[in-house]
């Protein structure tokens, strides 16, 4: 039996994670939507074995307050649509996965299963769908809603929609398509599946008009905290992108999360849970803590600002002293959501004020920040990794393309010196080098029951 290793995410913004990290010297903010550059990153993240490239999106330009959007600060998720930018990513690379983004409150299960399907094609079997359920009340405006649908609506119609856009991806059987040239038969008829779906908020005959893809579904990932996060996660999920502080906090989420496979018929190696991570590393402790110490230098107030408010459910922080302690929050002044709730209990448990507190989260919103030795960092991942705190981790570079360098150089030879990581890719899919199995097409398998019954 090989030797269990970690997997690698790599979540890599163009314009760096650490709110400030696109004002660093070496940063590129100005080739954001430069393929070029673009290629770069997935290439370097290719080079240092990563098992797939992670981007977030949103459907909105988040203002974090009046100030922010007036003065023009800040970066604010401008970029590429991912499914796009990963179909061009995918001609040029091998091994690479690519986890693109895509919400189930503002998108449709057919026009999503079919990008998707598209993508795992083009990409011959590395594509991988973050499933989000959208939080930013922004968005709504956007797509004709006077009102942005609240976390039980939300997360209702994520797991109809998930379930629609598997049917969809089961529309045809693995071998439908024959292109018999002779008999003038391009597909058996009886291994096409319409879905004939009607549910609470969708109906939908299908069938795709994308044959299945290369990987039965595209690797499902999720990135949700809450209860409803964690028990669609155990529904669906075969990835999770976290965020916790300790191990002990990384242990409960992580055996918690594994916990509710078993109700769905799944196993915990069904799941990889992989909490994100920013690493500022470097030959010696003071020169790591250097990089740190620039970058949070270089956050402007108002940024710094407008990030508290945003995690901190909208409180207005601007009419406090930045360098007093940070204000008492009543519970009644808040709306706590799991990761607002880890804001304020990083403050309270650092005793920081304002300023430090928007230091401590700028490089990487909440997720664990390490800054050491390749020796020490390492030190570090493999406690959780080896202790049920984490099965990888996602890794957010405080700034591209200098943080992601740093990684492939300093952390990735580190990891392997030790037997952490892999030397070479072990398959030609992203399911295959995260240990995933293939799903059977469930038309198949309903099939081969009422055959045995």
């Amino acid at each position: 039996m090989s030797k269990r290793q970690i997997k690698l995410g790599a979540f890599i913004p163009a314009t760096s994670q650490h709110a400030a990290g696109w004002r660093h010297p070496e940063s590129r903010p100005h080739d954001h939507l430069n393929l070029d550059y673009l290629i770069e990153l997935a290439k370097t993240a290719e080079q240092g074995l990563f098992d797939a490239y992670f981007l977030a999106d949103g459907l909105s330009v988040r203002w974090g307050s009046a100030a922010e959007g007036e003065l023009g600060l800040g970066d604010k998720g401008v970029g590429f649509e991912p499914v796009t930018l990963f179909a061009a990513l995918a001609a040029v690379t091998k091994n690479l996965g690519f986890i693109a983004t895509a919400s189930t409150t503002y998108e449709d299960p057919y026009i999503l299963a079919r990008k998707f399907a598209s993508l795992d094609h083009i990409s011959k079997g590395r594509a991988a769908w973050n499933v989000v359920t959208t939080a930013s009340a922004d968005t709504a405006r956007n797509f004709s809603l006077e009102q942005h649908p609240n976390p039980k609506h939300r997360y209702e119609r994520a797991d109809e929609f998930i379930e629609v856009t598997q049917k969809l991806w089961d529309s045809w059987e693995d071998d439908a398509f024959i292109y018999n040239k002779e008999s003038g038969q391009f597909f058996h008829a009886n291994k096409n599946h319409e879905p004939q779906h009607k549910g609470k908020y969708f109906e939908v005959q299908g069938a795709l008009n994308v044959s299945r893809p290369p990987q039965g579904y595209p690797v499902i990932v999720q990135a949700g905290q809450s209860e409803d996060g964690r028990e669609l996660a155990g529904k669906y999920a075969e990835v999770i992108f976290t965020a916790q502080q300790n191990l002990a906090d990384a242990q409960e989420f992580y055996r918690d999360v594994k916990s509710r496979l078993l109700k769905y018929g799944r196993h915990a190696d069904d799941l990889k849970i992989m909490p994100g991570v920013s690493i500022f590393v470097a030959k010696t402790e003071q020169e790591a803590q250097e990089k740190y110490e620039l970058l949070n230098s270089l956050i402007h107030p108002k940024v710094g600002l407008a990030l508290l408010s945003g995690l901190s459910g909208g409180i207005n922080l601007s009419k406090f002293d930045l360098d007093a302690p940070f204000p008492k929050i009543e519970d009644s002044d808040i709306n706590f959501s799991s990761r607002q709730q880890m804001m304020i209990d990083i403050a309270r448990k650092h005793n920081f004020t304002i300023r430090q507190l928007y230091q401590y989260i700028a490089s990487a919103r909440g997720h664990w920040t390490l800054v050491g030795t390749p020796e020490q960092v390492v030190d570090q991942l493999q406690e959780w990794f080896e202790n049920d705190g984490a099965d990888g981790f996602n890794i957010l570079p405080p700034t591209t393309p200098a943080g992601l360098n740093d990684f492939v150089q300093f952390i990735v030879p580190e990891l392997q010196r030790r037997g952490l990581f892999r030397t070479a890719y072990e398959g030609a899919t992203l399911r295959e080098n995260l240990g995933l199995k293939r799903p059977e097409n469930q038309y198949v398998i309903q099939q081969k029951a009422e055959q045995a019954s």
